[in-house]
């Protein structure tokens, strides 16, 4: 495989990661974090750690290729644009965030006025990533797609163990390895985007599920038709030849073998941001989505009355993307007089 050069701009536990993941590789790369931690410490792994963008910009040799790993919105865009103006005609910037595809499909239309590429990548595989690999949504022209192809397939999980899908003689070979060019700019992210709106739906039924299993004895069933049901052992089993066996029911596993209550997560369960932008599609092509807005609108819910049900979404979200419960915000102060 063809070792390329490649610039990373964030080093949150996704960005260091795609850098850790490349290098073992053999690929070159130069990344750039606000905090000069995180890049001080792949610079003892092999990466070129740069001081600014500027920085950053100089040490690649073009064509140039930067992905920026940021959060979307305000950071992602401003990385962006700060590259624009450093970066030279025939270079590329990357995003591998979660940002809104209507803004890639913008953004590609103003870079390519400068003559800079522009790649929206959907990137899932979270703090696993490293190891499993990433399965990637790419968005953009196919020749840049192509040019960069070994970055892709390096960060991709490859073929493992999974057996091939009959039927598929002749398409696209990538996809099985973990890695697909969606279409125009935009597209990586759109799909992206879906992906994660199925993953709030496939999580709410994992989750109430758990749930109606748990209240199985509560008392206001008649005693015969009680159950004290052990949670872990149902999802262990589950992992274990049943049709809902997935990555999800196995962290849901690994959570209620640790502690059955759950008693570290209070259910406070965030979005982030994905699964209003799928409804937001689905309300423009007029798609009727029932699952997935039930879904969101049990996580908007799950900020004032929790449930063992979001507990239990609070896990599987921490196991694939360590997120972290956020604080619930104080209660309103009660009206004096």
């Amino acid at each position: 495989m063809t070792r390329l050069q490649l610039g990373m701009v964030g080093l949150g536990r996704m960005g260091a990661n795609l850098v850790r993941r490349l290098m073992r590789a053999g690929h070159a790369c130069v990344v750039y974090d606000r905090d000069p931690a995180p890049g001080a410490a792949l610079a003892a792994e092999g990466a070129q750690a740069a001081s600014s963008l500027k920085n950053l910009v100089a040490a690649l040799a073009p064509p140039r290729a930067v992905w920026v790993m940021l959060p979307a919105g305000k950071a992602t865009e401003q990385a962006i644009a700060d590259l624009s103006g450093l970066l030279e005609p025939g270079d590329a910037i990357i995003d591998g965030g979660n940002s809104f595809w209507k803004d890639d499909v913008r953004r590609a239309r103003e870079l390519a006025q400068k003559g800079l590429d522009y790649l929206d990548v959907g990137t899932s595989g979270g703090v696993w990533g490293l190891e499993r690999g990433y399965c990637l949504m790419i968005g953009g022209d196919a020749d840049v797609v192509a040019r960069l192809d070994p970055i892709f397939a390096t960060l991709a999980p490859g073929r493992g163990d999974i057996p091939a899908t009959p039927g598929r003689s002749g398409r696209d070979p990538r996809v099985e390895m973990g890695y697909l060019h969606a279409g125009p700019s935009g597209a990586g992210h759109f799909v992206k985007m879906i992906h994660n709106g199925i993953e709030y739906g496939m999580m709410q039924a994992i989750a109430e599920g758990f749930d109606i299993l748990r209240h199985a004895a509560t008392p206001a069933l008649p005693v015969e038709h009680r159950f004290h049901l052990e949670l872990a052992d149902v999802a262990e089993v589950w992992r274990r030849g049943s049709v809902v066996t997935s990555w999800l029911l196995d962290l849901s596993a690994q959570a209620l073998a640790a502690d059955g209550e759950l008693a570290g997560f209070s259910g406070h369960v965030e979005d982030s941001g994905e699964g209003r932008w799928t409804l937001m599609a689905a309300i423009e092509e007029a798609v009727p989505a029932e699952v997935l807005s039930a879904a969101l609108y049990a996580r908007f819910r799950s900020r004032q009355d929790h449930t063992f049900a979001e507990k239990m979404l609070s896990a599987m979200r921490k196991g694939f993307g360590g997120h972290v419960e956020a604080k619930a915000p104080a209660p309103p102060a009660a009206p004096k007089g």
